[in-house]
Parts: C-alpha cells; structure tokens; sequence
C-alpha cells in the first residue's frame, strides 16, 4: 500500500476515533465530542490555523472515553499559552467570567459596560417603583429616547443554566415596573423592553417563553451570532480577570473599585500604582491588555 493510501486510512480511522468519544461536561451529562467546536473555540481566541492545527493534533491524540470538558479545556488552555498568552487569555474568557463572582455584582457591573459601549447610558441597582411593589433595578439602560429595565442572573458555578421560571419572574417585576412607568404625566422616555442577561445559557423553554412575551435574554451563546461572547470579542471587552499576569488578589482589588474592563485599566493606569506594582511588571500587564482590547 501506498504512503498516501496509509495516510488516507490513518486518517479515516481517526475520524471514526473522534466520532465514537464521549465526554463528561460540567453538568454531568455525556455527550459526544465535536472536534469542529474544539478548532472554533481555538480559532476564537485568535490563534492561527497552524496554532489551531497543531492543538488539534495534540488533544485528538490524548483523548479518552469519558474524559471531561474541563481536562480538555485545561490541555488546550495550557497549549495555547506556550504559543501565545493572549491567545489563552481570550481563551479562558468563559471562565473569566465565571472569576467575577460571587456576588454577581461585578458581573452586573460588566454588562453595564459592554451596553455603554454600545450607545447606552445606564445605571447599575437604580431604585423604582411599581404597580405594587417596589424594585431594585440590576442594569437600567437609555438610548434613542427610550429606556430598558435588564436583570443579570449571574451564576457562579459551571452547568448551572436558567430554566424558564427565570424568564417568567422577570417579566412578571417588568411588567409591574412599565404599568407605573406608563402612568408618569411628565415622563418623555418609553420604556420598551426587558431584559435578562446571563453568563451560563437558557433552556429551550426560557427561549421560547422570552419570544412569546417580548423579553430579550442574552446568554453566553444566544442569541446565536450576536451572544455575550460573540459582543465581547466583538468589541474586544474583556473583563480583567482574563489577564494572565494579575494575581487573584489584585484582580479582586480592581473589582472593588468598579474596574471590570481592561480597556478600564488601561484608561486609569494608576490603579496599578495603588497595587504597588513594579514599573517592569507594570509594562508587562498593560502591554497584555493592550494586546487584548486591540484584538
């Protein structure tokens, strides 16, 4: 046989191999492994097609029946980081988010953030009144003389998506927000819609629910194309916690000073002054942000 003919077999055999692995996600459900989402995830993050083809290579060849996502997901961060540290930085961006927690409030915060660069002017917990109850707003967002009541339903740990009751309790507070909004004399701006954003996905009901009422959800991947990394990685917002040079400690110390963005940091330097952070190191992180908010 020839060699082309071995290579062509070699490769047959690998496809097959690829297509009968099972993986472990965090939920605990089994499913089976896509190559081509691990080669988009890759590409995502910015690495070239050699970067991604060599990667690629790499896990194929590591894999095994049951192995989980995170494993995966750790051998593949871990190689792009010997390529190329803001490749893995992008990367690691779904874990980032994650990294912004646990109260959710910096994740609220964020989302105000990727709206502002998006034409909004908004507020973060703003106060108002309903029908019969009062409520604390998590983002409340203005443009084109109308404004946006969004709630963030931040979850802290991976598999953990929101179901449709989730949908349902927020459009029941929107709904007694606008009656009250409605009854204003002198108010000028409509409110039009409500939202929810979330850093983990919705279940198939919570979809179909938000479409049936007019609530827009944003999640991690939905709407499909225009989702909440899609946005980032359009707009190159990322959240500081994707840096690789920040200890924990330090990113936890910019969070509590309202400082969720890299392109933030950048803007005000000085905060790494307050860190008492080296001049040489000090180059090194502004010059990974840089790289991040340019990409």
């Amino acid at each position: 046989m020839s060699t082309s003919k071995n290579k062509s077999v070699n490769e047959d055999n690998k496809t097959k191999e690829e297509t009968s692995i099972d993986i472990v996600k965090s939920s605990g459900d089994k499913v089976r492994f896509s190559m081509d989402k691990l080669r988009s995830s890759l590409r995502h993050s910015g690495a070239t097609d050699d970067v991604v083809k060599q990667i690629v290579n790499t896990v194929r060849d590591e894999l095994y029946q049951g192995i989980s996502t995170k494993e995966i997901y750790n051998r593949a961060f871990s190689l792009l980081q010997s390529k190329k540290p803001v490749f893995a930085s992008k990367y690691k961006l779904k874990k980032a988010i994650y990294e912004l927690g646990p109260t959710g409030f910096p994740f609220e915060k964020f989302v105000s953030s990727i709206l502002e660069y998006s034409g909004y002017k908004t507020e973060v917990g703003k106060i108002l009144p309903g029908i019969c109850v009062t409520h604390e707003i998590d983002v409340f967002a203005k443009k084109n003389g109308t404004v946006s009541v969004i709630e963030c339903k931040f979850h802290s740990e991976e598999g953990r998506n929101c179901n449709v009751k989730v949908p349902l309790y927020i459009y029941s507070r929107y709904q007694d927000v606008k009656q009250q909004w409605d009854k204003k004399k002198n108010e000028t701006l409509k409110m039009d819609c409500g939202g929810v954003v979330t850093n983990t996905r919705f279940t198939a009901d919570a979809i179909t629910y938000g479409k049936c009422v007019g609530l827009n959800l944003l999640s991690w991947d939905y709407p499909q194309g225009n989702g909440l990394k899609d946005r980032i990685d359009r707009l190159g917002l990322y959240p500081i916690t994707v840096s690789q040079l920040l200890t924990e400690r330090e990113k936890q110390f910019l969070l509590s000073r309202d400082v969720v963005l890299c392109r933030q940091l950048f803007k005000d330097k000085f905060f790494l002054d307050h860190l008492g952070i080296s001049e040489t190191r000090k180059k090194k992180i502004l010059k990974e942000i840089e790289q991040l908010c340019s990409s």
